[in-house]
């Protein structure tokens, strides 16, 4: 891997978003999101994501002058529609939208329909972390997850991002998709000829594997805890598309490339009206306190809790450089994608 200055992956980013036709901010905060999820150490979602948004581009999947609009709503939950807009920046503008309800009513919402990949998901969840809010979001996906029981994909593997805020910055931000290892996981393991540390889906023959090849031919990725994963994608992809008018995952392409016309959900909470801050910060101390204090297996490896191994990959990156595929920076450079 190549180590590139922050401020040079935003730059190549911008100029390559620029390329594509979005234009001003819209241009600066979509290559934005896409360097800093590269930078926090979610390689899977940030440059190497590019060439298939830019792919996405080019066959019309993504309209990148199309902006979210607000299609009705009440109080402090909303329907919008995201005209298959870039999804980083659909997911951007909820999500801000959702923390201005919040501040207004406690509590504000935001359904997303019609949208596209919102890239990391837990850009969202430390945006209204950012903000002293709590969030929950979640997005479905196309079909790329057997159901319990089923042997072909039938769910989405439907990310969820759940955001506890910290004075200290140190926010506890949940990133998670409902297989085991996320695609992206499963793929980058393959490229490197690595086994996965535990079974994370099953082969052509049905039998649980460690190795990500077998998985991405089967494309049966296990579940997390079984059928409770499925079970689980199952009521976020129903939350999402009923409440945003949108569509479900059995709607979407199966075809990654196409994967266009999402349903998301954006809910932030704001507790300035019956918490105070020294309060809540007491009690998120004490549990982080207590996740450390419990004696490790592995001596290198003690328990950390959502988003801590985030901040120390960000802090690494922002000093040594961030680490990219040089093959993909020469192509991003060169504008080849």
């Amino acid at each position: 891997m190549l180590r590139v200055p922050y401020p040079d992956l935003y730059a190549a980013l911008h100029r390559a978003t620029l390329h594509l036709g979005l234009r001003d901010d819209r241009a600066a905060l979509c290559a934005r999101l896409f360097a800093e999820t590269t930078r926090d150490g979610v390689y899977t979602h940030g440059l190497a994501r590019f060439p298939r948004f830019a792919a996405m581009v080019a066959n019309g999947c993504i309209d990148i002058a199309a902006q979210p609009t607000r299609v009705s709503g009440a109080a402090a939950l909303e329907r919008w529609d995201g005209h298959r807009g870039p999804g980083n920046l659909n997911a951007h503008a909820a999500m801000q939208r959702a923390i201005e309800l919040a501040r207004l009513h406690g509590l504000g919402g935001v359904a997303l329909a019609n949208t596209n990949h919102w890239m990391r998901g837990g850009s969202y969840g430390w945006l209204a972390a950012d903000a002293g809010l709590f969030a929950l979001c979640w997005t479905n996906t196309l079909p790329n997850l057997p159901a319990w029981g089923a042997s072909t994909p039938t769910v989405g593997n439907n990310p969820l991002v759940i955001a506890v805020p910290r004075a200290n910055g140190e926010h506890i931000v949940l990133d998670m998709a409902i297989s085991q290892f996320s695609y992206g996981a499963i793929s980058a393991a393959a490229e490197r000829g690595q086994q996965l540390p535990v079974p994370g889906g099953y082969d052509d023959a049905g039998h649980l594997t460690t190795d990500p090849a077998a998985i991405e031919a089967s494309q049966r990725a296990l579940p997390i805890g079984y059928w409770k994963g499925s079970g689980l994608s199952l009521v976020l992809d129903l939350l999402a598309a009923m409440l945003s008018g949108g569509q479900a995952t059995h709607q979407l392409s199966a075809d990654p490339a196409r994967e266009s016309g999402l349903s998301q959900i954006f809910l932030a909470i704001d507790p300035s009206s019956f918490a105070t801050r020294p309060d809540l910060d007491r009690i998120a101390t004490a549990i982080v306190d207590s996740l450390h204090d419990a004696p490790p297996i592995d001596p290198n490896h003690p328990a950390r809790y959502p988003g801590e191994q985030t901040l120390h990959l960000r802090a690494e990156n922002l000093r040594l450089g961030v680490p990219v595929d040089p093959t993909l920076w020469r192509n991003l450079l060169a504008l080849t994608f």
